[in-house]
């Protein structure tokens, strides 16, 4: 078995220092009673394919939410950290190509992946609206990744009431069975638009190509953005 890690985010995900530390050992710190951030522990989880070739580990998953620096209700910044494993026991060698969506070819069931396997993670995002796995198709108006990030590393996600999206933290192919592993330090997600309350959980997903094609999913705990 191969053993494949990252040693965090490809692009600019915020090196946790001195506050970020302060918060874990208090849980809360601030310069002043209206401008406190809050730090949220989440719990770890795990998922197993019913197939039992996938299984999808989240470890060290915690939150630190900070209110818009503007004071108008609307806008607010999280930043996220934690571990997200996957540990595939069968997949067919595939070959990194363009990511043009679903082929809808002999094997695939619409794999939405650009040739391989592949293990992804972020965020689902949404704005007056509890995101339940009820909850969590109604309401898409699309999705953001790191990679569209400016050179700060920050995601910006403009949500108005009622709408969804999925931020994408980072992803790894999976070219053969092995560990593989996400992991991602203070990533910065800047929500702007909800006037509202605003809500969060991880997401985790595994998508193994050819013909027995599986996707898992691994949803972690959802926590408001306030």
């Amino acid at each position: 078995m191969s053993e494949n890690r990252t040693n965090g985010l490809r692009r600019g995900a915020r090196i946790a220092g001195i506050g970020a530390a302060a918060a874990v050992a208090m849980g809360l710190f601030s310069t002043g009673a209206a401008n406190a951030d809050t730090f949220v522990p989440l719990p770890d989880g795990q998922k197993v394919a019913p197939s039992g070739t996938v299984t999808i580990t989240r470890t060290g998953e915690r939150a630190l939410i900070s209110p818009s620096l503007s004071a108008n209700g609307a806008g607010r910044t999280v930043w996220v950290s934690g571990n997200a494993t996957a540990d595939v026991t069968v997949t067919p060698e595939g070959t990194v190509g363009p990511n043009n969506g679903a082929a809808n070819g002999p094997g695939t069931n619409n794999s939405s992946t650009h040739g391989t396997s592949q293990l992804s993670t972020g965020y689902i995002v949404g704005c007056q609206i509890n995101i339940g796995e009820d909850a969590i198709s109604a309401g898409i108006s699309g999705g953001v990744s790191l990679s569209d990030a400016s050179l700060g590393g920050s995601i910006g996600v403009n949500l108005g009431p009622g709408q969804v999206k999925f931020v994408q933290i980072d992803y790894k192919d999976i070219l053969k069975p092995g560990v593989y592993s996400v992991e991602y330090q203070d990533a910065e997600i800047t929500i702007q638009g909800c006037a509202g309350y605003a809500q969060a959980r991880s997401y985790t997903v595994v998508e193994v190509i050819g013909d027995h094609y599986s996707k898992t999913t691994l949803y972690g705990q959802p926590f408001s953005i306030g």
